[in-house]
């Protein structure tokens, strides 16, 4: 089944196959959620069936909306298809816009709606595994060094996000 998403094609918002955007490197929207405990960010790794970035450590949750789909609406979707989460109240941070090379000759231009949310003590993930092979609490403070430090296990958004956009995303201790 084919996935059309919101790509820009000569400045106009068009709906476009997924796999199509990344192949030729459209300007795309996209979603990216972070949970967080206390002072730790829920972190997940990717499934190796996924046609980019298998196996690297990324954010709690990314996608990109259907087309039609509200950004909100969708992260919600995702929290649950992705890592069986749902009844989180996500509070929107800010929107980012990046590029970068996904390997495989793919990229990602993406237009990311960010979202934050607390999950309380004693709730879990329970991944699906055709798009999660593992989860981990990671405290936020020394992630981005972490990182930096071993950049190959890491997806090169999260590496974005914690360079460029941490005081947006986490407030000003970040």
């Amino acid at each position: 089944m084919s996935i059309t998403i919101p790509a820009w094609i000569d400045g106009e918002l068009t709906p476009v196959d997924k796999l199509e955007v990344h192949v030729r490197g459209l300007r795309h929207k996209a979603i990216s959620v972070f949970l967080t405990r206390g002072d730790e960010v829920l972190l997940q790794r990717r499934a190796l069936s996924k046609y980019h970035t298998p196996g690297l450590w990324a954010n709690t949750c990314c996608t990109h909306p259907h087309w039609g789909e509200d950004p909100a609406t969708c992260a919600i979707r995702r929290l649950n298809e992705e890592l069986g989460i749902a009844d989180v109240a996500l509070s929107w941070r800010d929107t980012v816009e990046y590029r970068a090379d996904v390997g495989g000759g793919l990229t990602e231009h993406e237009v990311v709606d960010i979202y934050v949310g607390e999950l309380p003590k004693g709730r879990e993930p329970k991944p699906n595994p055709s798009e999660v092979m593992d989860t981990i609490w990671r405290p936020l403070d020394g992630l981005a060094a972490e990182v930096t430090a071993n950049p190959s296990a890491f997806t090169p958004w999260l590496a974005i996000y914690l360079r460029d956009h941490a005081p947006a995303i986490f407030g000003e201790t970040a």
